[in-house]
């Protein structure tokens, strides 16, 4: 099978990783996911920001509209907090939101912490691309794509991407 090459978009978002406090340990977790897992030749297009809604927006839709990324995943700013705001801006430039994504990935994190429930993840769609909130821990990126993984070749194929081949589990996972 001649596998085409899948672009990825990642966007962290934190106000300290984005001013240099600390480092970014949850946009490198999400490209070493992929690479595990999506046996497809990878290109990633990394951006940092801090939490600003304009600045979430203006991103999503660069890695979107114009980096034509067909996956992409944001990490952070999915919780509670007055400063946490990515699910609005996700929600701003989606044409339309997925709520399986959002609901399957509470539901797994609610094995690991009683807290996940207070996430507000979420996933859409926009134009050709899959855009998926994640939360800013290495450890809940994993268990949280982990939930989804099997249904990520589908919805990319669905919305006019590539066929992507993901190793889900212990079984391998491709669009049908």
């Amino acid at each position: 099978m001649n596998l085409k090459e899948l672009k990825i978009g990642i966007l962290t978002i934190s106000d300290r990783a984005s001013q240099g406090i600390y480092e970014d340990k949850s946009g490198p977790a999400v490209k070493e996911y992929f690479e595990l897992r999506i046996k497809n030749k990878l290109d990633f297009e990394y951006r940092l920001v801090g939490d600003s809604f304009t600045e979430i927006k203006k991103q999503l839709i660069d890695l979107c509209d114009k980096q034509n990324c067909s996956i992409v995943i944001t990490t952070g700013g999915t919780g509670p907090a007055p400063k946490d705001i990515t699910p609005e801006a996700t929600e701003a430039v989606l044409g339309r939101i997925l709520p399986g994504f959002g609901e399957a990935m509470r539901t797994e994190s609610l094995k690991y912490v009683s807290t996940a429930i207070l996430s507000r993840q979420i996933a859409g769609i926009r134009g050709a691309s899959l855009i998926i909130n994640l939360p800013g821990s290495p450890k809940a990126i994993a268990q949280c794509l982990d939930a989804v993984i099997n249904a990520i070749p589908d919805c990319v194929y669905l919305i006019g991407g590539p066929e992507i081949v993901a190793q889900g589990g212990d079984k391998q996972i491709m669009h049908v």
